[in-house]
């Protein structure tokens, strides 16, 4: 691909207005890095979370705030990171989101007590709701050929959605074969690269920040707002859905969201500006990719049970059996996703791929405690993560594609937020399913059971019935995820067609490179 030289005969590539920045491959390398940290952090965890409780003493009914800590303030705080990406410049707050993250870590992995722990996960998010939308939107104003683009996108799709399974992974064989504490500790190497990396190779765009005044009534009600739903349904998982608190939760949540967008449509400088999620197809995106991860979430959650309680694998073994996965969401994201990008309409990449993720799922509903992994689990998830693959990517694309570069930070967040959020919500609701759905299997057979071994088997056919509920519910989350991705999403194909609501801004950037499809 030929790269546009300046008029002033400038070196091809520089980063001007005159072309793309000739490092842009180089910062993807260290963009992708960060990514698959943050990634991996939001399970590598869960699998060193037995052995951490157990060395720090932590109580049963504390344990949860080692995830809960990181996802509040993760989930809380992403919008005003993204807004603070775009105040400070988006290199600026990723290097700085890298080294805190990195800190946070190796106070997670000398922690010494609880307290100390769960301040290091709420460190970890805050410093990843800064990082998280500075790498998407570094992404999103480096990248504006469409080609070129659409792989840029395939790869950080591909991180993205295979990062967690990643994280089962690497997190069984730093628990079993090292220590639970090398499971923070193994951020500070990704950190201290991707930064170093970061600030030597990244030229951001000039004339992308947006230094308008900081939105402070909008950052508190945002904050707030997603805290409460966030911990709203977190709680509901523990307590239930009757709980008093719980409750309480989402009519907060209501009241404060509801207030926020009042507050959003009136001031001069908004925190989120209504463009950026009124626009068909951003708001489409937002919202199919939420439904996608709240059935995805749920999914990581029984498969991991299933595989270690019922079918007793170790940690490892457990990683291994989501290689398929991992290896389904790459070659749909880089190989398809990336290939059919510049060449079909968005809606036509992620209605179909929600849909293949919802077959795979569907064959997961077929689970019994006897059943093969060659026969059921392999060609599941290779379909669910060849969809999700080949859906996430278009969806991480069109998120961003469009908005005005000052604007490209908080944009961002919101697909940051959608996923969060989206990871939260799955993660309660299904597992309430499940849980209701174990309960009245348990209690209808438990009667006929003589002996313990029986009434064992009683317990895990219970569990196993449990997730196939709850795996039920998850196809039709994704099938409505396909629905609203093919009725909302109208945009042509990347590259090609203008997206709605794209400023001219963003329109004259693009037009300035030579894309070969125009």
């Amino acid at each position: 691909m030929s790269e546009t030289v300046s008029p002033a005969g400038k070196a091809p590539g520089r980063a001007d207005a005159g072309g793309p920045d000739a490092n842009r491959w180089k910062a993807l390398a260290f963009i992708a890095i960060a990514q698959l940290m943050v990634v991996l952090d939001a399970t590598i965890v869960n699998i060193a979370l037995p052995s951490a409780q157990q060395d720090l003493g932590i109580s049963d009914g504390n344990r949860q705030w080692v995830v809960t800590a990181y996802a509040l303030a993760f989930g809380g705080l992403l919008l005003f990171g993204g807004r603070i990406a775009d105040l400070w410049g988006r290199k600026r707050a990723f290097v700085v989101g890298l080294g805190g993250f990195a800190l946070a870590s190796a106070l997670g992995g000398a922690a010494t007590n609880e307290a100390m722990m769960f301040g290091a996960r709420a460190l970890q998010g805050a410093f990843g709701a800064l990082l998280a939308p500075a790498a998407l939107s570094l992404l999103a104003v480096m990248f504006t050929d469409g080609k070129e683009r659409a792989k840029a996108f395939g790869i950080y799709g591909a991180i993205a959605g295979g990062g967690g399974a990643v994280g089962l992974i690497l997190g069984g064989f730093l628990t079993e074969y090292l220590d639970w504490r090398w499971t923070f500790f193994v951020n500070i190497p990704f950190a201290v690269v991707a930064a170093a990396g970061a600030y030597f190779v990244i030229r951001e765009p000039k004339g992308g920040r947006n230094r308008s005044p900081l939105d402070v009534p909008g950052v508190i009600l945002s904050t707030l707002g997603l805290v409460a739903l966030v911990y709203g349904f977190t709680r509901a998982e523990s307590e239930g859905w009757n709980d008093t608190l719980t409750i309480g939760m989402f009519v907060a949540s209501a009241v404060l969201l509801a207030a926020f967008v009042a507050v959003e449509a009136r001031v001069k400088a908004p925190l989120l500006p209504l463009r950026v999620i009124t626009e068909r197809n951003r708001g489409g995106v937002y919202l199919s990719l939420g439904l996608a991860i709240i059935a995805m979430f749920g999914l990581f959650l029984f498969l991991t049970y299933y595989l270690q309680v019922v079918k007793g694998y170790s940690p490892v073994k457990t990683g291994f059996a989501f290689l398929p996965m991992i290896a389904g969401m790459i070659t749909g994201s880089t190989q398809i996703g990336a290939r059919l990008m510049t060449r079909v309409p968005p809606r036509l990449l992620m209605g179909p791929g929600f849909l293949v993720a919802a077959v795979g799922m569907l064959l997961l509903t077929q689970l019994e405690i006897g059943t093969s992994y060659a026969a059921v689990l392999l060609p599941g998830m290779l379909l669910l993560g060849l969809g999700m693959g080949t859906a996430f990517m278009p969806a991480m694309s069109l998120a961003t594609l469009g908005v005005e570069q000052r604007d490209s930070g908080v944009a961002s967040a919101m697909v940051n937020t959608s996923q969060q959020v989206g990871g939260a919500i799955g993660t309660a609701l299904l597992n309430t399913i499940a849980a209701s759905a174990t309960t009245a299997y348990v209690a209808d057979h438990i009667g006929g059971a003589s002996g313990r071994a029986q009434q064992q088997l009683v317990q895990l056919q219970g569990q196993v019935q449990g997730y196939t509920s709850a795996i039920w519910f998850a196809v039709g989350i994704l099938v409505a995820a396909a629905a609203i991705a093919l009725t909302l999403i109208n945009a042509g194909r990347p590259g090609g067609t203008a997206v709605a609501g794209s400023s001219d801004a963003a329109a004259e950037n693009e037009a300035a490179v030579p894309v070969a499809m125009h």
